[in-house]
């Protein structure tokens, strides 16, 4: 599918090689269809990576996207630099007076903070309850993913004993809903975080429902029975070697860290790990922008005021 995003972002030349079709302003504007308006809140450290993976789940379908980029201002870049954020991303409060079919919050490496305690908490707070009134669907993603819940249903994190770090298997709860069309009863997705969720505390808010979980790794997907809400734990989005360059990172630092489990055979650090979830992420993100977004939300944006 066409994916429409900033004529010279650096991802584009990467999605290209790759062979993934991707518009920009200049073409869709003679196109005379309206595409899906998504916004992406990109809160990892390093954007331009996070930026490939994403777009290149979008283009799964044969819808076409527009895509834009939302960073927090409240907060200082150390990975990414000012020119390129300048350049391809827009401010919250450039954006708080526009609509959107969805909306894609990040991870960030902050989870072992407590909510509060995080430079742009407060910003990020003006998001999520901007986003009930202009924001049709909203995808969470790993601490994006606790954070909304901590919002939106004040379900609190808890610290793990240690790093939940590799790739694990998950089952599917419940079937019969659109996202999970076309699943397995069971896939592999990668997990990399020091906080949980409890079902317990889940299983309370009558609005939610889990909907995958895994035996070793927890919860992994729960959904807002209105389909306008989900959170995702883990990390479908991450390319083969995400978490190989996370472990020689914490290694790097001191950290100490433990291999990443059913990630490298036979945990040899010398042999390239497998990829084992990119079908399930292409197939998630595909159900989500089909189901849940494209076929429910209103051709007049404004209506969801």
């Amino acid at each position: 599918m066409p994916i429409r995003v900033p004529k010279e972002l650096p991802a584009i030349k990467v999605l290209r090689k790759e062979n993934i079709f991707v518009m920009d302003e200049d073409r869709a504007m003679h196109q005379d269809i309206r595409p899906l308006e998504i916004l992406i809140l990109n809160l990892m450290p390093k954007k331009n990576e996070t930026e490939v993976q994403l777009l290149r789940l979008l283009s799964n379908t044969p819808l076409q996207i527009n895509v834009e980029f939302l960073h927090m201002s409240s907060h200082e870049a150390k990975n990414t630099s000012s020119e390129h954020l300048n350049r391809f991303y827009y401010r919250f409060k450039e954006v708080r007076d526009k609509f959107y079919d969805g909306l894609i919050i990040t991870g960030a490496p902050v989870e072992q903070m407590p909510f509060e305690d995080v430079d742009y908490w407060e910003e990020l707070e003006g998001v999520f309850e901007w986003s009930k009134s202009h924001v049709f669907s909203t995808f969470h993603i790993c601490w994006g993913a606790q954070a909304g819940l901590y919002y939106h249903h004040r379900i609190d994190k808890y610290l793990l004993d240690q790093k939940l770090t590799g790739i694990y298997a998950h089952d599917v709860l419940a079937p019969t809903w659109s996202i999970l069309k076309g699943f397995d009863d069971l896939f592999f997705a990668p997990h990399s975080r020091y906080t949980g969720i409890k079902r317990h505390d889940v299983d309370q808010v009558e609005a939610l429902e889990v909907l995958v979980e895994s035996k070793d790794a927890g919860i992994f997907l729960v959904g807002n029975k209105n389909n306008r809400a989900f959170y995702a734990t883990g990390h479908l989005e991450y390319d083969r070697e995400t978490l190989q360059q996370e472990f020689e990172r914490d290694q790097l630092k001191g950290i100490h860290p433990k291999l990443p489990r059913n990630y490298f055979p036979n945990d040899n650090l010398d042999e390239p790990p497998k990829l084992r979830w990119h079908m399930a992420a292409s197939l998630l993100f595909s159900n989500w922008l089909n189901y849940a977004v494209y076929q429910n939300t209103p051709y007049d944006l404004t209506e969801l005021l």
